[in-house]
């Protein structure tokens, strides 16, 4: 438990180290002094400088930075300063650093492709499929589901009832059980990693709209694999895919939180701690399992970066807009005033979720583990 836990902090860490080395080599790319490439946030542990940057280890592990110069002081003139470049260089060296993280997923996701991923597939599927499953995607709180502790990625690999045991491979073939059997206890073999245990529940003969008896999504899946020449290929289609997926329910989720419908059903809100958690959950399920889920990871922290939020990537493309616009700057004096307010709006939401979401939820993680 204790190397899962220190594999997912790690990759965490990879991906934000990785997202900055994405601005670190378009500014070098352009002529950008680079003064420091840290690792974790001061203060600073050792650094080693070479050639004009420092390369810094620092104690505070929490991702990582790159200090350009001139990116703060546009005082700073001279032809390797950031605010002296063009505005479409700064605007591609901001990008640089979101662009990793798409990078990141389609490389993840082409490995994923190659070692072999289980991809959703019809029930009407029935060619050379390899384990074909049925698997849980979504658990909506307080279901029946959720009460026995079921969790996303569970494989439903048996239902029982009455001295029968059915084995399941199609979603069809469950949802026409649970909807014959609603009211009465069923019992389910459940597959999650390398454990295999029964759970025993009752469908709910009524549920809430837009949730099922049981309070599960489910998708039926099988192994695929493509040839390594096609793997990358799939792997930037599953990024698109993934990316317009992913914005499309964030939408849907702002616009039912905006109509004070309250979060759709199996949304929850979850910060670094709860992600971390999942992480974890992931990482014992596999590791094909767990390389989708950092390059779903990624993909978030691309969404999130690119949102016109001063603070982040996306802040930074505004004020880069405004200047091209206006044909001159915004005060370095105003925009980081701005910036400094949004920081400490965001660090406080993220306290927030993790004292009023994460903690609740990996106090029970913990407590199933140990």
């Amino acid at each position: 438990m204790v190397l899962t836990i220190l594999i997912a902090f790690f990759s965490l860490i990879g991906l934000i180290i990785l997202h900055e080395f994405g601005h670190f080599i378009i500014a070098k790319r352009f002529g950008v002094k680079v003064e420091e490439f840290g690792i974790f946030l001061p203060p600073r542990l050792i650094g080693k400088k070479i050639g004009e940057t420092v390369y810094s280890l620092n104690l505070l592990p929490f991702g990582a930075f790159v200090k350009l110069y001139g990116e703060e002081d546009s005082e700073k003139r001279e032809y390797w300063s950031f605010s002296q470049k063009p505005v479409w260089q700064r605007v591609l060296i901001v990008i640089g650093g979101v662009a990793s993280f798409w990078l990141i997923s389609a490389i993840l996701l082409s490995i994923v492709m190659s070692m072999g991923t289980s991809t959703a597939i019809s029930d009407e599927e029935n060619g050379n499929l390899i384990n074909p499953k049925v698997q849980i995607v979504a658990v909506s709180a307080h279901s029946p589901a959720e009460s026995v502790g079921l969790k996303i990625g569970d494989i439903i690999k048996q239902l029982a009832i009455n001295n029968q045991q059915l084995t399941i491979n199609k979603v069809n073939q469950l949802q026409e059980l649970i909807e014959k059997y609603k009211g009465q206890e069923i019992t389910l073999t459940i597959e999650r990693g390398k454990e295999i245990f029964e759970v025993s529940l009752v469908p709910r003969p009524a549920p809430p709209q837009d949730e099922g008896a049981m309070g599960v999504a489910l998708v039926r899946t099988a192994i695929k694999s493509y040839p390594w020449y096609q793997a990358p290929i799939k792997g930037i289609e599953a990024t698109i895919g993934l990316t317009g997926a992913i914005i499309v329910g964030l939408v849907g989720t702002m616009r039912d939180l905006v109509l004070n419908k309250g979060l759709p059903p199996g949304v929850e809100v979850m910060g670094v701690v709860g992600i971390g958690a999942l992480m974890v959950q992931f990482a014992g399920l596999g590791i094909n399992y767990y390389l989708h889920f950092i390059s779903v990871i990624s993909i978030y922290l691309a969404i999130f970066n690119i949102l016109p939020i001063p603070a982040l990537d996306g802040g930074k493309l505004i004020f880069l807009g405004i200047e091209a616009a206006r044909k001159k700057s915004v005060s370095p004096k105003i925009e980081q005033n701005i910036t400094t307010i949004c920081f400490i709006l965001l660090i406080a939401l993220m306290i927030f979720v993790t004292i009023k979401f994460d903690i609740p939820r990996l106090s029970e993680f913990l407590n199933t583990r140990f």
